[in-house]
């Protein structure tokens, strides 16, 4: 069986006094109450002595918050624990977590402090924490920094005083995953007593290694994490959550070990993270990113249609997202615009794909997405022009209030002919029409009315255009569709004219006619 592994999650504590990260009471509440959801083991509330605010926040979290550990920080000294302890009183599972640097450099420099007088905070601290509280953690910072013989001596001395659990931080997000792995392993074998307490990991990002270094720490023998949603925390901020929670679920053979988390609150959880804190996550994000179960690679997507395993190592279900996303884009092929298609209840033949496709991909070019809705403009015909004769290969306007609005097209037919010409106009769409008009041998046709409206949503939306041709009695109908409302009113035009010359004249008789 795999061994339990502790989720103490810092996203209201070192998540929130990153910059740019600040949130209020109520809103520290909310994530509190999102973070017992989610089934953390752990919720560390704030640094009580650090305001007032921190103090009400740890207070107010440690009443409402049930079933869930609450810890509150503290350095090593008694003013310090003493405020803590007082703010967590309400909490029906305090836990203390004292701490003091270690390192050469923040002893000398920050602390001013010898290493034995750092020993002699260390006992002093966790004892009157211990005195408190049966739940005590104490906290080496910026233990990947320290002379290995002198962390031992300090980890020693913590857990002679009374600590249930040593957290050994990467404070600065320094060390690499071999290193954290051989530390946890060194301690293991050298300091007394360490078989009695939990080892945890605390590590920072600015490396890119807060995971790795968390995950290599759980097989060196850490059995707590220390995390935060979406990795937020000081500089390039902490270990992420989610993706240590899903690497443990994802290859729980190789870590052997198992949280208590509920996955399917990950994606939830971390929305109103990113909603409160005004930051939003990126795209790219792994696990709970917009992107993380998005394909758009044509190879990809044709993987996925067979078997999502191909390219999907965890379920999206499993985090709390619907399902995966075959994101129609440039580099889509043509098995996931089949596959889209069908879902959309257009079953296409391979002709009618080719079609499609081609226009598909001329589309794909102007667009970074293309929706349902472009979609299925391409299906019902819109953007397809291969049923000819006429086929619009250039088209070139200009208009403005200082100038006559001009047009030149160039156009295609069927017999392998091009033509070009040029008009001007009362605006470019009446110089584009005037202009097809000329090039296709069609002058008699009339524009008699023209609409346009929004298919999609975006700068880069497509519009569709709907004209009326009058021909002698009759009126011809063209619809064209283009991110270019110009060129969205070529393309019905030119529509108006292949119906002309195939003969679909008649579309509706004017009123003359009718007379």
């Amino acid at each position: 069986m795999n061994e339990r592994l502790t989720v103490f999650d810092t996203t209201l504590r070192d998540g929130e006094q990153a910059p740019g990260f600040g949130m209020n009471l109520e809103e520290k509440l909310r994530v509190a109450a999102a973070l017992v959801r989610l089934r953390v083991d752990v919720i560390e509330a704030g640094f009580p002595a650090a305001s007032p605010g921190d103090f009400e926040a740890v207070q107010t979290i440690a009443a409402a918050a049930q079933g869930v550990g609450i810890a509150a920080l503290c350095r090593c000294r008694t003013g310090d624990i003493d405020c803590a302890w007082d703010a967590l009183r309400p909490a029906a599972q305090p836990r203390l977590h004292t701490f003091l640097a270690t390192s050469p450099i923040h002893r000398q420099h920050k602390l001013g402090m010898t290493a034995a007088q750092v020993l002699d905070g260390i006992r002093a601290g966790v004892a009157r924490a211990r005195e408190l509280c049966a739940d005590v953690e104490f906290s080496a910072e910026d233990a990947s920094r320290t002379e290995r013989d002198f962390l031992a001596e300090a980890v020693e001395a913590a857990i002679a005083a009374g600590a249930t659990t040593i957290n050994l931080p990467d404070t600065v997000g320094y060390a690499l995953p071999q290193e954290i792995a051989a530390l946890f392993r060194f301690l293991r074998t050298t300091v007394r007593g360490i078989d009695a307490v939990t080892l945890s990991a605390h590590c920072h990002d600015d490396l890119g290694l807060a995971v790795a270094n968390s995950l290599a720490a759980v097989r060196g023998g850490a059995r707590q994490v220390e995390c935060t949603m979406g990795g937020i925390g000081e500089r390039a901020g902490n270990a992420a959550l989610e993706e240590i929670v899903m690497a443990a679920h994802t290859r729980r053979q190789a870590l052997g070990v198992a949280t208590g988390i509920d996955t399917q609150k990950l994606v939830s959880t971390a929305r109103l993270v990113a909603d409160i804190t005004g930051q939003p996550t990126a795209r790219n994000k792994a696990v709970i990113g917009p992107n993380a179960f998005a394909h758009e690679a044509g190879i990809h997507q044709h993987g996925m249609l067979s078997n999502r395993a191909t390219y999907e190592i965890m379920r999206p279900e499993d985090v709390g997202r619907e399902a995966s996303q075959l994101v129609l884009g440039k580099h889509s092929g043509r098995h996931a615009l089949r596959a889209r298609a069908a879902a959309l209840g257009h079953d296409l033949d391979d002709a009618r794909l080719d079609e499609v496709f081609a226009a598909f991909k001329e589309l794909a070019d102007r667009k970074k997405t293309v929706l349902d809705a472009d979609l299925e403009a391409l299906l019902l015909g819109a953007e397809v022009t291969t049923r000819g004769p006429w086929h619009l290969v250039e088209l070139q306007t200009t208009g403005g209030t200082a100038a006559l609005a001009t047009a030149a097209v160039r156009v295609a037919h069927d017999d392998g002919t091009h033509h070009a010409e040029a008009a001007v106009g009362d605006g470019p769409v009446d110089a584009t029409c005037k202009a097809i008009a000329r090039a296709t041998g069609h002058a008699e046709a009339q524009l008699h009315e023209f609409r346009v409206h929004s298919l999609t949503v975006g700068e880069d939306a497509q519009g569709a255009v709907i004209v009326q041709g009058r021909v002698g009695p009759h009126e011809v109908r063209g619809r064209g569709v283009s991110t270019d409302i110009i060129e969205a009113s070529a393309r019905a035009w030119l529509e108006v004219v292949n119906r002309i010359e195939r003969l679909e004249v008649v579309v509706r008789p004017t009123q003359e006619a009718v007379r």
